[in-house]
């Protein structure tokens, strides 16, 4: 028999209409619709007489039974009482008895709930009063999108016999109550003290405090050992004070303005976008170790960041079922509808190389952005509606209501880790005063904010709630509120005496042993050749059924040989052995861009696939027992949440080397939110560092606007204050000696290299085996011609030298073969493979190498405008000895980065060439 249409089960008009047809005619419908009409009348009327005994008092149960049970479970969210701030919706069209086959005199008659779980054989008015206090009470429920039945019946297990609200004891209650009453009270304190510095309250989201204490008391329970929080600053304090517990003192002194601590680096950042980590003990006696990562105010940038700190916890710990280690996101509810990098970081939740096991999002929906009211920013119905393209359930929680909130909170938590998929509660509530406590909001939400300055505040309503249940008497709850007054009076003076900073948490747990970066930043990264050689050969070693792609197979015996016969080393090869000795020192590495797998430009073919089985493997991961992991990814076609989610796994984990790779550099703005807010800055402003490489692709090739330039010039621009390294390189050897720099010193730094692409072919572009066992990374090259290098062509005597051409990158390689060509001995030709940090004594050095060159130029295949000239020039400028003139050659300032005409663009080249050996 044909399997049913799982679609054609959830189109109720269209089983009525099929039941309609099977009744006057059986024979007239699919055999499928058949049977399962048959079975489904025997199953509600399996013995006739006993039914005519029964008379009027027999259970009714049928299609519409099973379809009003459905329809609460699908529709009863639109009819719950979630907006705090106006009255239960009367009712909705699809829940009417009527629409769902019903008559008034039906309510009474007893009938079957069949699958609703909260009733058995009960009158039909009793079941719609439980499916409505289950779906539609101030706690609603989306959940049908999910295709898995599973995942359905375990939240109908737990949502149905309890009515969708949770069984709180009386002390449950009681802290509760004491959660709202520190919510509102900071608050509060901080307005009536601080009432012109801006502080982002969480004033009628205070529901969000007992929610956040919930899911870490319960994720204990369930065996989660770390909770990872990401958060905007909305009510980003009162989270760090009551959630983190941040000491209060410690948030007052930041008002009073405290400054950095003293070990402290760089500039700091405003007190809403600093973290704070701690060890918490549930009231069960679980260990949590508790953590919100620092963030800035472009909002939900911080999400695939996150998800990677957590995906490298996880790997760390072994952590295979993803149990152990949780992320939680806190949104805001415009900021999740209107930014892209929440889609992309949803979409990376289901892809196995970025999975952390589900993140418990909480969106913080106030129902208005800055000043934009909702139907200006959003055109569905909740903010969470994206969430449907993962198949997660939504609860939507009335803000008025902390023990609904608790509920969706130990639903969130149990759901996520008996299925490890995402989770969402929008907490639907309201903002007391502006975007900010400055800010009116009254010029555009004139009518809201009256509703506002009318409404009750959660604790009011909740401590009202207590009273008249009789579960707290009033002088108990003043008796709190005035003790915590106290504690905040005390922290106050207490700030004000001593002004506490904030701890670095720079250098614990794996960042024990780290230290700020000093003055040298070199690293003895030479390899024994026998390991090397021991790498190549993990190359030509396949499985014994294995069937490799001839050409693949060619290639990578012939980096082998590069190694086993001393050939020239390309930068393939170059790579391979980088990786691969860092493998063999125990370092683990992860590398991960569009395509990286093959790589862009062909040459990397680091993953093999069976011509026969497409079954996959990677030799580098092979290479010895004992090994470090070597995992590489070809992602998602995103910049933005991939760099953002290996930005992540760099700050998590600095034992791991972290690669991002761009498909060209020239796409790497995509992320540019991630390079200036995180990458660029981090240190400076949240004193974390970062040892993340960015492989971007860069150079002119006649290939147009947008497949030349990886912006070097904006990378420039953003380095300062030793932030970060900026590489231009030009030999295989420097690529190796770079990657294995990153990891063999006792800080980390990030690393942006303009990566080549011709250039991975090039002939002359080659290194020794020698290079790679005796040499080191060089931050500037001198003239290979000074110690008579057949490729220079010529040799150079720095003495005769009265021109000085430095450059970086591929058009080194350029110049040099014009040079050959003119066999011009009085032109040298040097290379800063290093662009920042200024290699400032190494380019000082130079200069006295040749003291009668007293034209030199700086030679770059980027417009004016772009490219390393404007840095440069600057930084040459104050070291260039006094006799010196310092000039440009380049292409000409331009709006794109290339021109589009292969042809204009050999013209241009030709005339750099000349420019740099004009007489």
């Amino acid at each position: 028999m044909r399997a049913l249409d799982g679609v054609a089960l959830a189109n109720k008009d269209y089983i009525a209409e099929q039941y309609r047809r099977y009744k006057e005619d059986p024979n007239s419908v699919d055999e499928g619709w058949a049977l399962f009409f048959a079975g489904f009348e025997l199953a509600t009327d399996r013995n006739g007489a006993a039914a005519a005994v029964a008379g009027s008092a027999r259970p009714q149960a049928g299609l519409e039974v099973s379809d009003l049970v459905h329809s609460y479970r699908e529709l009863g969210h639109l009819v719950a009482h979630l907006n705090p701030l106006a009255p239960k919706p009367t009712g909705h069209p699809l829940l009417e008895a009527a629409e769902l086959g019903f008559t008034e005199a039906d309510l009474g008659r007893v009938v079957e709930s069949a699958s609703f779980r909260g009733a058995a054989a009960v009158p039909l008015r009793e079941l719609i009063a439980r499916l409505e206090a289950t779906y539609c009470g101030t706690l609603g429920v989306e959940y049908l999108d999910i295709q898995d039945k599973e995942q359905r019946q375990w939240l109908q297990d737990r949502m149905e016999p309890t009515s969708n609200h949770p069984d709180l004891p009386r002390e449950e209650r009681i802290r509760i109550l004491h959660d709202l009453i520190l919510a509102e009270g900071l608050e509060q304190f901080l307005q009536g003290r601080y009432p012109t510095a801006k502080r982002f309250s969480l004033e009628g989201g205070d529901a969000l405090i007992p929610l956040l204490d919930t899911l870490i008391e319960d994720g204990g329970t369930l065996g989660v050992e770390e909770m990872v929080f990401g958060s905007a600053h909305r009510g980003r304090l009162n989270v760090l004070a009551n959630v983190l517990r941040k000491p209060y003192e410690t948030i007052l002194s930041e008002f009073e303005g405290a400054l950095l601590a003293k070990e402290a680096t760089g500039d700091g950042d405003v007190k809403y976008h600093l973290g704070y980590s701690r060890d918490h003990t549930t009231r069960g006696g679980r260990r949590v170790h508790l953590s919100l990562s620092p963030n800035p105010s472009h909002l939900e940038a911080i999400n695939p960041v996150i998800e990677g700190i957590v995906r490298a916890k996880q790997d760390h710990l072994n952590d295979a079922e993803r149990a152990r280690v949780v992320p939680v996101l806190i949104h805001g509810d415009a900021a999740f509808t209107g930014q892209g990098v929440v889609y992309e970081t949803l979409w990376l939740s289901e892809l196995e190389g970025y999975r952390t096991g589900g993140t418990i999002h909480v969106i913080i929906n106030n129902q208005i952005a800055f000043t934009t009211a909702p139907d200006a920013y959003r055109f569905t119905r909740y903010p969470s509606d994206v969430a449907k393209v993962i198949q997660a359930p939504v609860f939507h929680v009335n803000g008025d209501d902390p023990e609904a909130a608790v509920q969706a909170a130990r639903l969130a938590i149990g759901f996520r880790q008996q299925f490890k998929r995402d989770v969402f509660i929008d907490l639907v509530c309201y903002r007391r005063h502006g975007h900010n406590e400055l800010d009116d909001p009254t010029f555009t939400q004139p009518v809201m904010y009256q509703e506002i300055a009318r409404h009750p505040t959660p604790l009011a309503i909740y401590r009202e709630r207590l009273l008249s249940a009789g579960t707290v008497k009033a002088e108990e709850v003043e008796a709190d509120a005035t003790d915590f007054r106290e504690i905040l009076d005390a922290a106050q003076a207490y700030a004000r005496d001593f002004m506490p900073r904030q701890p670095i948490f720079a250098f614990g747990g794996l960042w024990k042993g780290f230290s700020w970066a000093g003055e040298d930043w070199s690293a003895d990264t030479r390899v024994e050749r026998n390991v090397l050689e021991e790498i190549a050969a993990a190359g030509r070693r396949f499985p014994a059924d294995f069937t490799q792609h001839p050409r693949v197979a060619r290639l990578l015996e012939a980096r082998a040989a590069m190694v086993e016969e001393g050939d020239p080393i390309d930068w393939g090869c170059a790579e391979a052995l980088a990786i691969g000795s860092l493998l063999l020192e125990g370092t683990p590495v992860r590398l991960s861009g569009q395509d990286s797998g093959r790589g862009t430009f062909s040459h990397r073919h680091a993953v093999l696939y069976d011509q026969h089985t497409d079954a996959r493997y990677v030799p580098l991961d092979h290479i010895r027992d004992g090994q470090a992991r070597f995992v590489i990814l070809d992602s998602m076609l995103s910049e933005n949440a991939v760099l953002g989610f290996e930005f992540g796994m760099s700050l998590a984990n600095p034992h791991q080397l972290a690669i991002w790779e761009a498909q060209f550099g020239d796409f790497v703005n995509g992320a540019q939110i991630v390079i200036d807010q995180f990458i660029s800055s981090s240190e400076s402003k949240w004193q974390r560092m970062s040892g993340l490489v960015l492989l971007l692709p860069h150079g002119y090739e006649g290939q147009g606007p947008e497949h030349s330039s990886a912006r070097l010039e904006r990378f420039l621009q953003l380095s300062a204050e030793q932030n970060m390294q900026v590489c231009n390189l030009t030999t295989p050897a420097q690529y190796f000696h770079a990657l294995r720099r990153q990891m063999h010193r006792n800080f980390r730094k990030p690393l942006v290299i303009m990566s080549p692409k011709s250039l991975l072919r090039h002939k002359a572009a080659v290194s020794t085996l020698a290079d790679l066992t005796d040499g080191t990374f060089q931050t500037v090259i001198d003239d290979v011609g000074v110690r008579g290098a057949p490729e220079a062509g010529v040799v150079i005597d720095p003495q005769a030298v009265t021109r000085l051409l430095l450059c970086s990158g591929k058009v080194y390689y350029d110049l040099l073969a014009a040079r050959r060509e003119r066999a011009l001995d009085t032109a040298a030709i040097v290379r800063v493979e290093q662009l920042y940090p200024f290699p400032e004594k190494e380019l000082e050095a130079i200069f006295a190498t040749y003291p009668n060159a007293r034209q030199v130029l700086w030679v770059q295949e980027e417009p004016w405008n772009m490219g390393g000239w404007h840095v440069m020039y600057r930084r040459l400028k104050r070291i260039l000895p006094g006799d010196r003139t310092l000039a440009y050659v380049g292409r000409a300032e331009a709006a794109s980065p290339a021109t589009g005409s292969y042809k204009v663009h050999q013209a241009e080249e030709r005339d750099l060439v000349l420019n740099a050996f004009a007489r």
